[in-house]
C-alpha cells in the first residue's frame, strides 16, 4: 500500500530481470459486502466477483468462490441480461429471423417469433453468468441465480452478484500468422 503501481512494477522488473508492461487491469471495490477471488490453473486464469450482501459467513464466502469457479470455467461475457447491448440483441434477432424464415418458409410470424425468442434465450443462458446452469448443480438444471438465491435463503441474507472480472494469461494477444511459403516467395522477388 505504500508503493505506487509504477514503483512496484519497477521493483518486479529489477527482481525478475525481465521487462514487463501492464496491459490491462480492473479495480473492484465493494462497500456493502466483499470481493471474492479465485485463481485457476496455477494463475493462468484469475477471477474477481463483486458480492453485495448484508451477511458474511463461511457459507456465503464458499458460494462466492463457487461463482468465481463458474466464471473461470464457462467464461460468461455478462453478469445478467441487463448488461447485454440492445443493438447486439436487435442484430441477432434480425439474423435469427432471416434464418428461421429460410428454415420454415411456410410458418406464420408467431411461430417464427417463438423460434427467434427461444434461440436468443438459449444464447443468453450461455453468455450471462446468472442465467448459466450452475456447474455444481446436483440436478444439472439449477441456474447460478437460483443457487445464489438458495444460499441467501439458507443464511437469511440478501445477496446480489453485482459483477465480475476475468483475466486469462495471453488473452487479447493475437498471434501473428506467419506464412513461411509466402515469406520465401516475397524474398525471392
Amino acid at each position: 500500500e505504500s508503493a505506487t503501481v509504477k514503483e512496484e512494477l519497477a521493483h518486479q522488473i529489477a527482481t525478475i530481470g525481465e521487462n514487463m508492461n501492464i496491459r490491462r487491469f480492473a479495480q473492484v471495490t465493494e462497500e456493502n459486502g466483499f470481493v471474492a477471488s479465485y485463481t485457476h490453473m496455477g494463475g493462468k486464469i484469475g477471477v474477481l466477483v463483486d458480492v453485495a450482501t448484508d451477511v458474511v459467513n463461511a457459507d456465503i464466502e464458499e458460494m462466492a468462490k463457487n461463482v468465481c469457479m463458474q466464471v473461470a470455467a464457462l467464461n460468461p461475457k455478462y453478469t445478467d441480461r441487463s448488461e447485454v447491448d440492445q443493438d447486439y440483441l436487435a442484430k441477432e434477432e434480425e439474423i435469427l429471423t432471416a434464418a428461421a424464415k429460410n428454415e420454415k418458409p411456410d410458418a406464420n410470424d408467431k411461430i417464427i417469433e417463438g423460434m427467434v425468442k427461444g434461440r436468443i434465450n438459449k444464447e443468453l443462458k450461455e453468455i450471462c453468468l446468472l442465467d448459466q446452469v450452475y456447474v455444481k448443480a446436483e440436478d444439472g438444471k439449477q441456474s447460478v441465480s437460483a443457487y445464489v438465491a438458495s444460499v441467501a435463503k439458507e443464511n437469511n441474507a440478501n445477496i446480489k452478484i453485482k459483477g465480475f472480472v476475468r483475466f486469462e494469461t495471453g488473452e487479447g494477444i493475437e498471434k501473428k500468422n506467419e506464412d513461411f511459403a509466402a515469406e520465401v516467395a516475397a524474398q525471392l522477388k
